[in-house]
């Protein structure tokens, strides 16, 4: 049967030819722009210090200039406030008697009122941000976290549709079709010339984050060799994201107006668009759609370019079974359909959401420690690199669920521990929120193709679709999980920790898919399930 047999029939090809060296490659290359996208909002919607504008007709003195401005608390330090003033025409009356501020006059007496003429804000850091740009500040301040959050819902309504658009029409259609909408579309972005403008903008181009990311990765488990594969899909492409999420502050740092960066941003994209030439379908798509002949074409195209000898006949024994299979159709209803099926869609839907309230917790949270911002970030982008290559070893000879499990309770522990950490140790707590950071990149590395492992050619798309919305799920929880420690420090870590510890648990109840083929129909996803009596067990248990 083709479902077993597949990395049999294609062995021929080898393991890591020229063909798969560049395959491979280009992927991984197509991905680097998500990396840089991912969040640059920290640095495109980044806050300067701010304090009201004094209008420069208001014909004050210097001397009443610089206490037109109330002080207020802010984290131990007297600052300037940023959303009041004193009133102007009690400080230019004043100013005209001659009153001199705290000695003739008491100026904390004097009635305040909000930045009627805008506001002023420290260019050392940031030449322009969309915040400066449209004054997203006290009133409207709301509408900084409000941009992650539409960024982020365009990102779910990509998970939800491209997987079963990608399952329809092909893996590399969508792969590029998504890849030139984000790259005009991040060009796009420079022209806003409104916030509401911005918002939309992004919306889309969150859109296409996840639906690039998932076709990319997808191909190339399809087309690579089981050994292969497992490198692509742990080291070599979340590697590749890693390295356009480092050049993210490098190119920040250097370019400090946000128009200019998202038109630096734009650039690698369009080196992109020549990769469509060299990139090809996904060989067991095609099979799946029927489409022998196409699936023989590249193959005999990767043994010519391999310098080996593809076999005269390589599916024609399969060609009757896929013809009547050709026809019929899967959608994101068929997650759910069996029981079987449905209840691991359930858990390893939690278990995404868990993985990604922690990491993107983690990350947006960067821009808040002590330090420099951008070696912060630059920081919290290279320690996903020996996190990812960590899990190459860890995918290779360890069960996906064991990896999981250690990985999660790992978080949970590292998140439990920072929370009994005291104030004065920050270091410390810097630390164990980067090991805390280095889990969550483990565990999301090894979660994406445990998922491709666990669902069928003719289904896998959308059910990591699927799975990604319910990971932008808890991407768009993350910052609610950071705020709450403005009312008890300590609540973000005991809820994410506790958290962690259930996915990992969780985790457990999962098929185990080390050793096994990929499965290429539903049918053929159901044979892996060694444990499905005791899960069934057990989850009666819990539904009890």
């Amino acid at each position: 049967m083709y479902g077993t047999n597949y990395d049999d029939v294609t062995e021929f090809l080898g393991d890591w030819g020229p063909f798969q060296r560049r395959t491979s490659l280009l992927l991984c290359m197509s991905i680097l722009s998500n990396g840089l996208i991912v969040f640059s909002i920290v640095f495109l919607a980044a806050t300067p210090p701010h304090h009201c504008a004094i209008a420069p007709n208001a014909n004050i003195s210097a001397e009443w200039i610089n206490y037109s401005i109330p002080l207020e608390e802010d984290n131990g330090e007297m600052r300037y406030s940023k959303c009041t003033r004193y009133k102007l025409d009690v400080i230019k009356l004043l100013s005209d008697n001659g009153s001199v501020p705290g000695i003739d006059v008491n100026i904390t007496e004097i009635e305040q009122e909000s930045c009627k003429d805008g506001w002023e804000y420290d260019r050392e850091r940031y030449v322009s941000t969309i915040v400066s740009e449209w004054d997203l500040v006290c009133s409207d301040a709301w509408k900084v976290p409000m941009t992650t959050s539409i960024f982020l819902i365009g990102w779910l309504i990509g998970s939800l549709i491209s997987g079963q658009l990608s399952d329809r029409f092909g893996r590399k259609i969508i792969l590029f079709g998504t890849m030139g909408v984000q790259t005009l579309f991040t060009f796009f972005l420079s022209f806003s010339t409104s916030w509401l403008m911005f918002s939309a903008l992004l919306f889309v181009v969150g859109f296409t984050i996840i639906s690039k990311y998932v076709a990319a990765f997808v191909l190339g488990t399809e087309i690579l060799s089981p050994r292969i594969r497992m490198i692509y899909s742990t080291v070599g492409i979340s590697i590749f994201f890693a390295v356009g999420y480092m050049l993210l502050p490098l190119m920040a740092f250097f370019i400090r107006d946000w128009r200019m960066l998202l038109i630096a941003m734009a650039v690698p994209g369009v080196f992109s668009f020549p990769f469509w030439r060299f990139i090809p379908e996904s060989p067991r798509w095609l099979l799946s759609q029927g489409r022998v002949e196409e699936a023989e074409a590249i193959l005999r195209g990767a043994a010519k370019m391999n310098r080996v000898t593809a076999p005269e006949v390589i599916f024609q024994p399969l060609q009757e079974e896929n013809h009547m299979k050709k026809l019929k159709r899967t959608n994101i209803c068929d997650l759910v359909k069996s029981n079987s099926i449905r209840w691991i869609t359930i858990m390893l839907g939690f278990v995404w959401m868990i993985i990604c309230i922690g990491y993107f917790a983690l990350s947006l949270n960067t821009s808040n420690l002590s330090g420099d911002r951008f070696l912060n970030f630059f920081f919290s982008g290279a320690v996903e690199v020996p996190a990812y290559i960590l899990s190459w070893p860890l995918f290779h000879f360890c069960p996906r669920r064991l990896c999981l499990f250690a990985m999660l309770c790992f978080c949970g522990a590292v998140l439990l521990v920072t929370q009994l950490i005291p104030r004065d140790f920050s270091s410390v707590s810097i630390a164990l929120e980067m090991m805390g950071k280095f889990g969550f990149s483990v565990a999301f590395c090894i979660v994406y193709p445990f998922t491709a492992e666990l669902y069928p050619t003719v289904l896998r798309n959308t059910a990591i679709g699927a799975c990604c919305m319910a990971c932008r799920l808890g991407g768009i929880a993350a910052p609610y999980f950071v705020y709450l420690g403005t009312y008890y420090k300590s609540l973000p870590y005991i809820l994410l920790g506790s958290f962690c510890v259930f996915g990992g648990l969780l985790s457990l109840l999962l098929p185990e898919t080390y050793g096994m083929p990929l499965p290429e129909t539903i049918d053929h996803m159901q044979t892996i399930q060694r444990c499905k009596k005791k899960q069934t067990s057990i989850q009666q248990v819990i539904l009890h």
